[in-house]
């Protein structure tokens, strides 16, 4: 009787004990979920030169990859035309004044976008530069293609198709996009150093941001020089206009054309042999590397402050390769629909 007594004394002292402790258990734990709760992520703005060129929905899903890698929230937002300064300046005044923990941004234009860079560092948020080249050295990284390079390969290219001689055409994008002007730029120098042979019968005119004007430009050239023999274009909208011109005009295939940049109907093109080199960046790097510079360089880590992330020429010859594949065809699906 004296044993059940002590047993049942011990049981009414431990269960009241282990409840207790259970319920402390369960108040710590929840107050440490709403610690974790109340940490705030770093918040990185990402502004794009425009929305709707497939080059910008890779550089989004690359920056979108990043960001659960990292642990950080994104905020994508850009102009919907790669000609709309304004818009853009306008994109990252908004971003300055919600207060986020850094910018990385494509600026269209390598002047008008100084001033707001300037400002967002004022207020002590910092920039990653990706794509463009910006004037000026208020920022902490610039990530992007050898653009000049780019340039350097595509002239060789299409010296090479020409077998050294012929008349051709450097159609321009737009200026104040540092990118495409490097582009031009190497091509340029390349085609007049490195082929005597060949003779520039247009190197001054600009398509201008859309399919539309470029395609509109690229047909009034075609028929004021129909002798033409090869065209660089220096951007994905301007090789699919000139792409659709010489296909309307059916000299596609006929012209040698070299263009920049992938799309599903460049790769189709090139595979049909309407085009004959596609001088390819890595767009889902790039926004990749953006950010993560950005968020490496909020958290205190030093990082570099220029990022080559490489330039690549796909041909009919080589298209089907893994590599040239991963580059034409990237996978920014994956990362946008869910």
């Amino acid at each position: 009787m004296k044993v059940l007594m002590h047993r049942l004394l011990v049981l009414s002292l431990v269960v009241p004990l282990a409840i207790c402790l259970s319920f402390l258990s369960c108040g710590k734990q929840e107050q440490e979920d709403t610690q974790q709760e109340g940490v705030k992520k770093i918040q990185i703005a990402v502004i794009p030169k425009g929305t709707t060129h497939e080059f910008w929905k890779t550089i989004h899903a690359g920056a979108v990859k990043a960001s659960r890698e990292l642990g950080v929230d994104i905020i994508w937002k850009g102009p919907q035309k790669e000609d709309d300064r304004a818009q853009q300046i306008m994109v990252v005044e908004d971003f300055i004044n919600r207060g986020v923990d850094g910018i990385v941004l494509a600026p269209l234009d390598d002047r008008a976008l100084c001033r707001p860079v300037q400002d967002a560092v004022r207020e002590t948020i910092p920039v990653v530069i990706i794509d463009s080249e910006l004037q000026g050295e208020d920022f902490v990284s610039f990530v992007a293609t050898d653009n000049y390079k780019g340039g350097v390969i595509a002239a060789r290219k299409l010296g090479e198709l020409l077998g050294g001689k012929g008349e051709i055409f450097l159609i321009r994008y737009q200026e104040g996009s540092a990118s495409t002007t490097k582009r031009e730029n190497g091509f340029l120098d390349t085609i007049t150093s490195e082929f005597p042979g060949v003779s520039l019968l247009v190197q001054d005119q600009h398509t201008g941001a859309t399919t539309e004007t470029a395609y509109q430009l690229a047909e009034n050239l075609i028929g004021r020089f129909p002798e033409v023999e090869g065209i660089f274009c220096p951007n994905e909208s301007s090789t699919f206009g000139t792409l659709r011109a010489l296909q309307e005009s059916r000299l596609a295939g006929k012209i040698k054309f070299v263009g920049f940049d992938s799309s599903p109907k460049l790769i189709q093109a090139l595979r049909d042999g309407h085009i004959h080199g596609l001088v390819l960046q890595n767009p889902m790097r790039m926004g990749y590397l953006g950010v993560k510079q950005m968020v490496l360089h909020l958290r205190g880590q030093s990082i570099e402050s220029r990022v080559d992330t490489g330039v690549y020429l796909a041909t009919r010859e080589n298209m089907d390769d893994t590599e040239m594949k991963n580059l034409l065809e990237p996978d920014f699906a994956a990362y946008l629909d869910r």
